[in-house]
């Protein structure tokens, strides 16, 4: 049942245009928020656009490279200007990439890694946070991963940089604790997209989570009902 909780709030979806990032789109504007939506490739996000044309109103496509600071910072502030305030943001941009012990992998290999999953984040929560702070709250979810919970063979910088999206999330949330702005971060780990399917064909697809269920859980994290929910990192792995 479409509850309409989040109608004239503004949510920012930092990698609007990846398989969880378009559901978590189309769950707040199924939900009554007005939506922008941050991804570098504009095909994608013309693509996404088109998807969700009956929306047009309240969807704002925006496309920027969000591992870097400056155009990060001035594509939130034009969605301040088209909206007049932002309530909300969700990091569901990321990369991965793995098969490759420590001892092997380059230092642009790790580098990387740091770049899609963890400066993205710091860049979009540094510019959001003075349009939250001076509306009076907010919430921040940021998309962690099962797998920054602990060191997996092959994995190693994959696991580090999800793992600093975790406990950027919790230091977050204590510094924003008097200022009314609620971080939490849900921990995936595969998800049922496209992309992964033909990664691994032979899989079997009914133990992995489906995005619009990621998206529902997001939903929570962000509205009243969760408004003694901070510094939480919630598993949405399922039996993946």
């Amino acid at each position: 049942m479409v509850t309409q909780r989040f109608r004239n709030q503004v949510v920012l979806v930092a990698g609007g245009t990846g398989g969880l990032g378009k559901a978590v789109v189309r769950a707040f504007l199924e939900e009554g928020a007005q939506v922008a939506a941050l991804a570098r490739s504009q095909e994608k996000l013309n693509a996404l656009a088109a998807e969700l044309e009956s929306f047009a109103d309240r969807l704002d496509c925006r496309s920027v490279d969000l591992t870097q600071e400056e155009p990060t910072r001035s594509a939130v502030q034009a969605v301040h200007r088209r909206f007049g305030r932002i309530d909300g943001l969700v990091n569901a941009v990321g990369g991965y990439f793995g098969g490759v012990p420590i001892a092997e992998m380059t230092l642009e290999q790790w580098d990387s890694m740091q770049r899609i999953n963890v400066r993205t984040v710091l860049n979009t929560v540094r510019a959001t946070l003075p349009y939250l702070q001076a509306g009076g709250g907010g919430f921040i979810v940021n998309v962690g991963s099962r797998a920054g919970l602990g060191g997996i063979a092959g994995m190693g910088a994959y696991c580090a940089a999800k793992a600093a999206v975790k406990v950027i999330t919790e230091a977050l949330a204590a510094e924003m604790l008097d200022a009314g702005i609620r971080v939490n971060c849900v921990l995936p780990s595969i998800i049922d997209t496209p992309e992964n399917r033909r990664a691994m064909p032979k899989a079997d697809f009914s133990r992995w989570v489906q995005p619009e269920e990621i998206a529902r859980t997001i939903l929570f994290l962000a509205s009243g009902e969760a408004s003694a929910i901070s510094g939480a990192s919630i598993p949405v792995y399922g039996r993946a």
